[in-house]
């Protein structure tokens, strides 16, 4: 599409591109390029013009733009190379997954706009309503991570879903035991981690983490959904940021993670440590005979969280619903 490749060419740049040498890269005429830039600004890029110099793209649209993104990130990144935005999916999650079965490559990256059958842990539901949220899932072939390193990667990903909210609005979440991040006591963020291996060897064949970020909800949202005690925006929060810029923030996080797995494990988790919110509460859990209580005391290093009961009882839980107790209030 012509679109796509001047957003690419403009995109790829931070200083004005001549219209000649735009048409040149294209092999089209400058008043193709001309049409091209004015139909762009219509669907709401921003993009300047200066005579002699150029053309310059001041920033990414409202919109997500797959264009955009890879151009940003370049193709060192294995994130930018297979970019799909899509407007309406049933889970990213799922399509990935679909597209992981037909050979896509490690880097693969999906983005809806919206989905109607958005997918949390232990078959919960999530909330994804059109244009509100980032919702983007990504494909792993970890050929050189064992099964057993591999239990560690929804730490990972939890640390760089932190370290790309922090780098895009400049706050930095916290995160709830085992792939919840949080803006103070409400739930932001959720994260969702399948794996697949092969039956003849047993070797992983891929790992596919889901996020899901709340952006521009509103109480109104939460409120129809029964969610306002419990979940929280960017928005709400005080933290208005374009969805494209949040996706390029965490995309490049994620590649200086996947960077560092599992070598990087020790610094990984001495971060998620410090970032997690569960440790030092009472929390329910999952026991036997059904919820019981206990206190947060530790994250092994397997990520797992250490519970302490009141007789002073350890124990590791590995999965299943932690529910942290509210802070008392003064």
């Amino acid at each position: 599409m012509q679109h796509d490749t001047i957003i690419a060419l403009l995109a790829s740049r931070e200083d004005y591109q001549s219209g000649e040498a735009i048409s040149q890269a294209m092999g089209v005429t400058r008043a193709a390029v001309w049409k091209e830039i004015t139909a762009l600004r219509e669907e709401g890029w921003p993009i300047s013009s200066v005579p002699r110099r150029g053309y310059r793209l001041d920033g990414p649209p409202e919109k997500l733009s797959a264009a955009y993104l890879s151009a940003r990130l370049g193709a060192e990144s294995p994130f930018g190379r297979e970019i799909r935005v899509l407007e309406t999916v049933d889970s990213t999650n799922s399509y990935l997954k679909a597209r992981a079965a037909e050979g896509a490559p490690h880097g693969a990256v999906v983005i809806a706009e919206e989905q109607t059958q958005g997918r949390g842990t232990r078959g919960r539901s999530f909330v994804s309503p059109k244009g509100d949220g980032l919702y983007l899932s990504l494909l792993l072939r970890p050929r050189e991570a064992t099964l057993h390193q591999l239990l560690w990667i929804t730490g990972f990903v939890a640390v760089a879903v932190c370290d790309g909210i922090e780098d895009a609005c400049g706050v930095r979440p916290r995160i709830k035991w085992m792939n919840d991040i949080c803006l103070g006591e409400k739930k932001l963020c959720g994260i969702l981690t399948e794996l697949s291996v092969l039956g003849e060897s047993g070797e992983p064949d891929y790992v596919i983490p889901g996020i899901g970020t709340n952006v521009g909800q509103s109480r109104e949202t939460f409120a129809a959904a029964g969610l306002e005690d419990i979940a929280t925006s960017l928005a709400l929060e005080g933290h208005q940021v374009n969805r494209n810029l949040l996706a390029l923030s965490m995309l490049k996080a994620l590649d200086r993670m996947y960077q560092a797995f599992p070598s990087g494990k020790e610094t990984y988790l001495e971060r998620y440590r410090r970032d997690c919110l569960t440790l030092g509460r009472q929390v329910t859990y999952d026991g036997p005979g059904g919820l019981r209580e206990a206190r947060a005391v530790e994250v092994d290093e397997d990520f797992q969280l250490i519970l302490e009961e009141q007789d002073g009882r350890r124990f590791p839980v590995s999965a299943g619903t932690v529910s942290v107790r509210p802070l008392p209030q003064d």
